[in-house]
């Protein structure tokens, strides 16, 4: 088996779609959940089966440094007026040069359902560091 790279977890993008790229300092959250069923059969013995149950994606956390730009902000602001605009977006691995694709999640019908503002302190020299959740209702790898 020929060896096979293992990528670093800091080169990464989020594509927003329409050609709209945003950088993060971090983004936790991407994971499937699928339930478990307990069935037990008739004259099947002491055994109990487990089958596949109801699928359920995690939300999505995304942190940033604070800036000037108010693109996520205004996104969260639609969903805040009962308009939520859902979006198709892929959060990007890149390779450890930070210039190739290597893997993309992709989250269909994107959407910001949570916000957190920077903490401010005026004894702190840390950066100001926002955080947005997003729900989605699917995940692939491509």
């Amino acid at each position: 088996m020929a060896e096979q790279n293992i990528y670093r977890a800091y080169n990464f993008v989020l594509d927003l779609g329409g050609g709209k790229v945003c950088y993060f300092t971090k983004i936790n959250g991407l994971c499937v959940d699928i339930e478990t069923i307990d069935f037990r059969e008739g004259g099947a013995g002491p055994a109990v089966r487990k089958l596949a149950g109801r699928v359920s994606y995690n939300n999505i956390e995304l942190k940033w440094g604070l800036t000037e730009s108010t693109d996520m902000w205004d996104w969260l602001m639609t969903a805040v007026k009962g308009e939520v605009s859902r979006r198709n977006i892929s959060i990007i691995l890149r390779d450890n040069d930070g210039k190739r694709e290597v893997t993309r999640w992709n989250l269909d019908n994107a959407w910001p359902c949570k916000w957190r503002g920077a903490p401010l302190d005026a004894l702190s020299n840390e950066v100001a560091i926002e955080t947005l959740h997003l729900a989605h209702e699917g995940l692939t790898r491509a």
